[in-house]
């Protein structure tokens, strides 16, 4: 880097002294802290525009994101081309908003926020986006505001990678520094908060609770430390420059540790790798660290004479090690595609590899030429606009990962890969948004439904989250493999084996043997009622030891509990050799019930207390 460079950098933007722009910053954020508190109130509410998703969504995202990069911009950006960025990240965001609403908007609206926060998410849809694109578009939103201020700053629209480079660490450190502020702006409150407590003063305690009081109180922070940390820029540079020294010199211990990694492959064998069920995550986090520390180690790309030889040795192995460690990732990401198919999951991954794949080809070929840093930054900048395009791609219609995941798995069932016992219809109702369920309504709807597939389906519908398990009711024949029925000959009704046991509330009630294949019980038909009509008696097995039920039919044709059967317990043997032999019945009540006007007592024996023997004299 040239001095004038440096001089450069180091320099205030001109706009950025002007005394007007630490008002209109905090101002910016009092007006971000009322609109995200009205966005707040509509929730708790069930008012407009809470519920109206595709509205509520897109203006959360502008009202988090958009007073941000304005408070950011401020000082670094004429009025025109604030706005101008502003409106650009304003429609962009409502677009992605949008979509995100459009692919749920098949589910029912939660009531109220109270509902998004304890609910059931699996049945009900928030009006909130969704997390992941509101972690990705704070990602996506850094880089694109860091290139749009490096243009600025150098005049035109492909920067120097020293600008870059220079924009996007300052940007990190001030957002850091400002969460830092923000939380402990909360602490001091809350400091205050006990000392009035110590007399008896509960005002400001109470104040906290307010959603309108704290919303705009954390936004108001913020922009303050945002401010702050804006006008010191020399500060922000030190503690940024002693950061990346530190992390510069974990480098050598990373390619240490990776490169012993790699050796030991053809030792040990890919088999161990995917065993893991991971390791593609986990190469992938090792190949982002290898790019981070040789960033940290050059910096804006100064001579290499600055910078210690062992960390310049480290930094070429590095960037020769990316491209193994990235080829690694891909095949296991490879395998599991060909053996289960597309998932949300993996859609995400195979986009980060790509990512990774751009910057170990790049870095590889750098780190074979004898003059590499201007490789590198050629490298650092291309990737950055392949990111931004790929994150726009991932969250549009474009490579939505629900649809082409429903699309890949559905396929795969189509096709007799997997099974219907083995298939995650789950995965379509719960994780496929509006496409999943599409898909389970389509195969419900099949000119030749699969009755297997259709008490599947049945069974995922009645789940009430991703994680709530419902059995799939036995057909007929599997359930009447299940019992045995006694005495030798007797028959089930038809109305009984025709039950949908998997849909009885609570499932604990019910034996396993009238929802799961295999499962057995010993069945009896009595007349426990006294009314002519035998009910009948179920009898896990061991019988002794496990619930048994009385069910009885209705006048519909229905059957239900009626009542419980205790037994003795596991030390009775000869009430486990009466039940296989099918020796059951009825008999009256050793006690009768009481009417007490008209409302009938049961009598229960009093069992008489075990005295303690005296000690022998």
């Amino acid at each position: 880097m040239q001095p004038s460079d440096a001089a450069r950098l180091s320099a205030e933007p001109p706009l950025l002294t002007l005394p007007r722009v630490g008002g209109w910053r905090i101002l910016l954020g009092l007006l971000q802290g009322l609109l995200l508190y009205l966005l707040y109130h509509a929730t708790t509410t069930s008012s407009w525009p809470a519920t109206q998703p595709l509205v509520f969504g897109p203006l959360v995202l502008v009202a988090f994101f958009v007073p941000l990069i304005l408070i950011s911009g401020l000082g670094h950006l004429d009025r025109r081309r604030l706005v101008l960025w502003g409106c650009c990240a304003a429609l962009l965001l409502a677009a992605l908003a949008g979509y995100d609403a459009w692919r749920v908007a098949d589910l029912p609206l939660q009531a109220s926020q109270a509902a998004h926060r304890y609910g059931t998410r699996g049945v009900d849809r928030s009006p909130f986006p969704s997390w992941r694109l509101g972690f990705f578009a704070a990602a996506g939103f850094f880089i694109a505001h860091t290139l749009v201020l490096a243009a600025v700053r150098d005049g035109r629209r492909i920067a120097a990678y020293p600008t870059y480079f220079d924009t996007a660490w300052k940007l990190g450190v001030q957002l850091a520094f400002s969460g830092l502020f923000t939380g402990i702006t909360w602490l001091v409150l809350a400091l205050g908060a006990e000392l009035f407590e110590l007399v008896k003063l509960d005002f400001l305690t109470r104040l906290m609770r307010e959603s309108w009081f704290a919303i705009p109180v954390t936004a108001f922070a913020f922009a303050c430390a945002m401010h702050l940390t804006d006008v010191r820029p020399a500060i922000v540079r030190g503690i940024r420059g002693l950061l990346l020294v530190l992390l510069s010199w974990l480098l050598p211990v990373t390619v240490l540790l990776i490169g012993g990694f790699l050796a030991a492959l053809p030792f040990t064998g890919l088999a161990p790798l995917w065993n893991t069920k991971h390791a593609a995550s986990v190469l992938l986090c090792a190949a982002a660290a290898c790019v981070v520390l040789v960033n940290a180690a050059w910096q804006q790309g100064e001579d290499e004479r600055a910078v210690a030889r062992v960390v310049r040795v480290a930094a070429r192995i590095a960037a020769l090690l990316l491209a193994p460690l990235v080829l690694i990732a891909m095949y296991a990401l490879f395998l599991r595609v060909r053996d289960y198919g597309w998932s949300a999951d993996r859609i995400d991954a195979a986009a980060c590899m790509l990512v990774a794949a751009c910057y170990a080809a790049g870095y590889f070929c750098a780190g074979l030429r004898p003059g590499w840093l201007t490789l590198l930054a050629r490298v650092n900048i291309g990737v950055a606009f392949v990111l931004l395009g790929v994150l726009l791609a991932l969250f549009s219609p474009l490579l939505d990962p629900a649809r082409i995941s429903v699309d890949s798995q559905v396929a795969r069932l189509a096709s007799g890969k997997v099974k219907p016992d083995a298939f995650d219809f789950a995965f379509l109702r719960f994780d496929g948004a509006r496409f999943g369920r599409a898909a389970l309504d389509r195969l419900e709807r099949m000119p030749v439904p699969d009755a297997d597939v259709v008490r599947r389906i049945a069974a995922v519908r009645r789940m009430e989250s991703r994680w709530d398990r419902k059995e799939v009711a036995p057909r007929p024949l599997e359930l009447a493999a299940n019992l045995h029925v006694h005495p030798d000959g007797a028959r089930l009704p038809d109305t009984f084996l025709r039950t949908d046991w998997a849909a009885r509330e609570p499932a604990y009630q019910y034996p396993a043997c009238l929802r799961d294949v295999g499962r057995v019980c010993d069945v009896f038909l009595l007349d426990v009622t006294g009314d002519g009509k035998p009910e009948v008696l179920l009898f896990e097995r061991p019988a002794a030891s496990q619930s048994s039920l009385v069910l009885q039919e209705d006048a519909q044709g229905g059957w239900s509990a009626l009542a419980t059967v205790s037994l003795p317990g596991v030390d009775c043997p000869a009430a486990d050799a009466a039940l296989a032999a099918g020796k059951v019945d009825v008999t009256t009540p050793e006690l009768a019930d009481v009417l007490v006007g008209g409302v009938r007592g049961r009598l229960e024996r009093v069992t008489p207390p075990v005295k303690c023997p005296a000690a022998p004299r």
